[in-house]
């Protein structure tokens, strides 16, 4: 598992991370790779700025937000893993995405589950700036771990979180 620092961003750092997933959609688009996610601290932010650019609709499959571990439980993580391991873990992003992935039969599908703000007064896992994710690529998963600096806010947070992920999609579909 790799682990990845996020230090505090700013505007025009949004601005970059929306600019760069323009460049995956139309990447996405370019080699017919179809993605799905299943996402939780991000509540929608990947897919919503994967569908910003037209054309999307071509490899966006569908995707989850699985904000609490009902959620996930119910959209085919394992009740077991959250369980035995935590709702944030390793485990549970890798579940995460494989169940998106098999749910759609995408191409490229990620998990991500972290904890932004507050301590989650439900889950005894918590950790402030503490995020898991994994990415699924035709049945081949890498799992990441991100320690994050405190952000100036919420979609700040989603964002700083989106652009790892971004990076490391672009990674995998540029050796295609």
């Amino acid at each position: 598992m790799e682990i990845l620092e996020i230090q505090v961003i700013n505007e025009k750092d949004t601005e970059n991370i929306r600019n760069c997933y323009t460049g995956l959609t139309k990447k996405l688009i370019e080699k017919n790779l179809t993605i799905t996610t299943m996402e939780s601290c991000t509540a929608g932010q990947i897919i919503s700025l994967i569908t910003d650019t037209e054309g999307s609709s071509a490899v966006v499959k569908g995707a989850f937000v699985t904000y609490c571990n009902i959620a996930k439980i119910l959209n085919g993580v394992p009740k077991e893993i959250i369980d035995e391991y935590g709702v944030y873990s390793p485990q549970t992003a890798e579940k995460m995405a494989e169940s998106c992935r098999n749910f759609y039969n995408a191409d490229i599908s990620v998990g991500v589950t972290g904890t932004l703000g507050n301590i989650d007064p439900n889950n005894n896992d918590s950790i402030v700036g503490e995020v898991y994710f994994a990415i699924n690529f035709r049945g081949d998963t890498s799992i990441f771990k991100i320690i994050m600096q405190p952000q100036k806010n919420r979609l700040f947070a989603k964002l700083a979180i989106a652009d790892k992920i971004q990076e490391k999609i672009n990674v995998l579909i540029n050796q295609v």
